[in-house]
């Protein structure tokens, strides 16, 4: 008997019986299973795998002209946190802009980030939400497009084998409290994360500043206590957050070359005199430690060159 997939057979005599349904042979053949893909392989983790994550970067999102993401400059950056030794991204936290997504934007921007670079680095999602119903049904979307883990606000996490630990902000005493129980903490402030990692326990961070220094927020957490290091990056850290994160990270991006001065409103571009004063926090540090093409100049840019979008 010929059989076709999705469709079943009837069998019937000429007395005008009500035909037979039989069950097509494809359906029952036994021992049978589709080849696993490629992804499935490598996006497989486990609540270690997360655990013992040092450095992992809120990656920024960037934006055309139009307000849409601009993948090719999300894709430059993210080689390049790759390159320069990050470990795991968070997509769509507060720093991403996951606010100011649709869900729809969210899933798509993290299944772009497991598809491309899955791989090679853990893909976080943030997909928690102060409504449990939406917290749920990001999560479960997330993990369906191949995320490692997810990120989630209070009180979605509790004592359960699949919690890997705690981003922690409100200082080393917390972070304390927890690695004396035997919760694994990542810092959640780059001005504290140093001291935080060696003199509290902390088994590291998770980073705005590795958006734009890489490579030195690696030795940070990998290369021993180094304070001398810490101090340098100070003033960069504290410009950073002079306004509300992430406008002071956009508007570097911006004036480094990687990202077009695109805002999605609220948020604008940090002022004249702060831009300035990036400039030469830049020339301190040295232009080769930051992302971006080397031969590139940090520029000021003036307040006309930035688009704000008001609709998207």
């Amino acid at each position: 008997m010929a059989s076709a997939i999705g469709c079943y057979s009837l069998n019937a005599n000429h007395r005008g019986r009500i035909p037979k349904w039989s069950s097509p042979r494809a359906a029952v053949i036994p021992n049978f299973h589709l080849p696993m893909r490629s992804y499935e392989v490598k996006n497989r983790t486990n609540v270690d795998d997360i655990k013992s994550l040092r450095l992992i970067t809120a990656i920024k999102t960037p934006y055309l002209p139009d307000g849409r993401f601009d993948l090719e400059a999300y894709d430059a950056s993210m080689n390049e946190q790759i390159n320069d030794g990050v470990e795991g991204v968070i997509v769509g936290g507060t720093t991403g802009e996951g606010q100011l997504m649709s869900w729809d934007e969210h899933i798509m921007l993290i299944g772009h980030t497991v598809n491309c670079y899955g791989g090679s680095i853990k893909v976080i999602g943030n997909t928690g939400s102060n409504s449990t119903r939406e917290a749920i049904h990001a999560t479960e979307q997330g993990f369906a497009v191949g995320m490692h883990a997810a990120l989630h606000i209070n009180p979605y996490y509790a004592k359960s084998p699949n919690l890997a630990g705690v981003k922690e902000c409100v200082g080393h005493s917390r972070v304390e409290h927890y690695t004396s129980n035997g919760v694994v903490v990542w810092s959640g402030n780059d001005n504290e994360c140093h001291d935080s990692r060696w003199d509290y326990g902390a088994t590291g961070v998770i980073s705005v500043v590795s958006n734009l220094v890489p490579g030195l927020m690696r030795d940070l957490m990998f290369a021993g206590k180094n304070s001398s290091l810490n101090a340098k990056l100070m003033p960069l850290i504290e410009w950073l957050f002079v306004e509300p994160n992430p406008i002071g990270l956009n508007t570097a991006l911006a004036q480094l070359g990687v990202v077009r001065p695109v805002f999605r409103l609220p948020y604008v571009p940090l002022p004249l005199s702060k831009r300035v004063e990036f400039v030469n926090i830049v020339n301190q540090i040295g232009r080769e430690n930051f992302v971006g093409k080397k031969d590139v100049k940090v520029r000021v840019l003036d307040d006309d060159d930035f688009i704000l979008i008001d609709r998207y």
